[in-house]
């Protein structure tokens, strides 16, 4: 299928914004018909000197040239805050586009995209697109009026003049088709080379604690400065292209005069031309340098968007892989049973089976254990559960509903997750724990805090709850990340909580206490991936995977006599804790 040319994608942002984009573009006409109108004022002025003028006259000439200038100035302004303003109301529905699709797309996209690229093309990237659409099309549509208004004028006073001042212009047309094509590769490896650049300052920011406990400084500058010189390579390329095709324009457009004063001369000395009608002529040529001049400009601006165009759409194009199907069911309340029904599912690229014909059954308030090797599907099947990554339909089912027919928003209300690394915002730990229920009272994060077995803690913060975590919690201690993200998840009071190994940095008495709290409560499915087998010990159930198939499934104490994968990991346990 063809893709759409650039005026197709263009047509299709402006569309929203036709009411201004046609005030714009009357006002510029309005404008451009005051600019022919004037100069021709001025050759009626001109000539009308050789006669007998009153002063009187001249003035009110003078006076009447002042103010159409000035209403041509209005309107100018007028037409190009409409024209800008199109591209300024694009940018802003084009960022609330970007964030908004990547908001729906699932983690795996992150983890194959860079985050300092896509921030690139969600800012720098836009900002071209806004260029495109303001000062692109202003300079185009100003200089389509310019030569439609101005040439039949400048025929009309001189043909000849008029074609000699016009003879350069296929040359400048040659530069154009010459410079177009390298100032877009140029400009597209400018914006790829910056996305680089922003990626590793994100990602070394992100990482700075692990920078210095290795030491690893000097490379990471080196490696910034690798790339950083890249940048500095292709910007300079692009300016060399720029610096060359801007002062041809210049030169050319004013050859352009320089030929009118040539061939006109001879003919103002044998007064076949009039004197006001080399004065128009001249104004008509100087109307045209600027807008003749400026397309090199507006060439490059062109190109910048246009790239930058499709890089924004390259991201708005990556379908969602993880939605509402059609017709999805509403699911208000849980009761909290799950079922799974021979679930597979394979990693993109990868041969194995991530999970393998699994299947088990959780039923409502039961708190279940999930151990087993590193790799055997443990984390794969909790994103499973709560659909960050999706699975085929007729295999995980809630309530004997099939969870990919369920609404995403009912579905990740009644299943709440706290995965591996507890994300924190650099924000309150009231707003962190409350983030998932920001309507609820302060009272009920401190309730979700003493179960989450962090409440103690906060209360001695220099602020309690109202004190700032910083980016990504990191004033808080592993453990105390942790149990935050618990308390997160339990304010969601969804029918189901997942933990993905959410307890590792927490200390044995500490996970003990918040797995009796769960307990106790008893309205809650609670399906917990662990290391610690201590942990597993206090659950109903344990599921043994492994090369994830489910390989046993009992009691603590059955698995624990009968041997087999879990009796090895206990025994093994039991060794550790003794030798430690």
């Amino acid at each position: 299928m063809a893709q759409p040319s650039i005026w197709l994608k263009l047509l299709r942002y402006l569309k929203p914004h036709g009411s201004a984009l046609a005030f714009g573009t009357i006002a510029l006409l309005a404008t451009n018909l005051l600019g022919v109108y004037i100069p021709w004022r001025i050759k009626e002025t001109v000539d009308s000197l050789n006669g007998a003028i009153e002063p009187q006259t001249l003035l009110v000439n003078c006076l009447i040239l002042l103010a159409l200038s000035t209403v041509m100035m209005v309107i100018r302004i007028a037409s190009r805050q409409a024209i800008f303003g199109v591209g300024r109301e694009v940018e802003v529905a084009l960022k609330q586009q970007i964030f908004a699709h990547l908001l729906t797309m699932a983690p795996s996209y992150f983890n194959t995209n860079q985050a300092g690229d896509l921030i690139s093309r969600s800012t720098n990237d836009v900002d071209n697109v806004r260029r495109l659409l303001g000062f692109s099309i202003l300079s185009i549509v100003n200089t389509l009026f310019a030569y439609v208004l101005t040439l039949p004028l400048m025929f009309i006073l001189d043909w000849q003049l008029a074609l000699g001042a016009m003879a350069v212009y296929p040359l400048m047309l040659g530069v154009v088709l010459v410079f177009s094509n390298r100032l877009r590769d140029e400009q597209q490896a400018v914006q790829e080379k910056l996305g680089d650049v922003s990626n590793l300052i994100q990602e070394d920011l992100n990482g700075i604690a692990l920078i210095k406990v290795y030491a690893q400084e000097e490379n990471e500058r080196r490696a910034f400065d690798e790339r950083n010189f890249a940048l500095r390579d292709n910007n300079i390329r692009l300016a060399l292209s720029r610096n060359l095709l801007f002062p041809l324009f210049g030169g050319l457009a004013a050859g352009s005069l320089i030929v009118l004063l040539a061939l006109g001369g001879p003919r103002l000395a044998a007064g076949t031309l009039s004197i006001g009608a080399f004065t128009a002529l001249t104004v008509y040529v100087e109307r045209l340098v600027f807008p003749t001049a400026l397309l090199g400009f507006t060439l490059t601006s062109f190109q910048r968007g246009q790239v930058s165009l499709e890089r924004i759409e390259a991201i708005l194009a990556t379908p969602t892989t993880i939605a509402d199907a059609p017709n999805a069911q509403s699911l208000t309340m849980a009761k909290g049973e799950v079922r799974a029904q021979n679930v597979t599912f394979t990693y993109p690229g990868r041969a194995e089976p991530a999970l393998a014909d699994l299947s088990f059954n959780l039923k409502p308030g039961e708190v279940v254990a999930v151990v087993g090797p590193i790799g055997s599907g443990k984390t794969t099947l909790a994103n499973a559960l709560c659909r960050l990554l999706e699975v085929s339909p007729n295999q995980l089912f809630l309530d004997d509903q099939d969870i990919t027919q369920l609404k995403l928003t009912d579905l990740r209300y009644q299943v709440a997750y706290v995965p591996q690394e507890s994300f924190l915002f650099g924000a309150t730990v009231a707003e962190n724990i409350g983030y998932g229920r920001p309507d609820l009272p302060l009272a009920e994060v401190i309730r979700v805090a003493k179960l989450a077995r962090v409440h103690d803690e906060i209360m001695t913060f220099p602020q309690t709850y109202e004190t700032l975590v910083g980016e990504r919690g990191i004033t808080l201690s592993g453990g105390q990340r942790q149990r935050v993200a618990l308390a997160r998840a339990l304010l969601m009071d969804g029918a189901v909580l997942i933990l993905d190994d959410a307890l590792a940095s927490v200390d044995n008495e500490t996970a003990e206490n918040i797995l009796n709290n769960l307990t106790a409560q008893g309205n809650k499915t609670v399906l917990f991936v662990t290391h610690r087998l201590s942990a597993a010990a206090r659950a109903d159930r344990v599921l043994v995977l492994d090369q994830g198939r489910l390989v046993e499934e009992g009691t603590h104490e059955q698995l624990s006599r009968q041997g087999g994968v879990y009796g090895a990991l206990w025994t093994r346990y039991q060794l550790e804790s003794v030798l430690t």
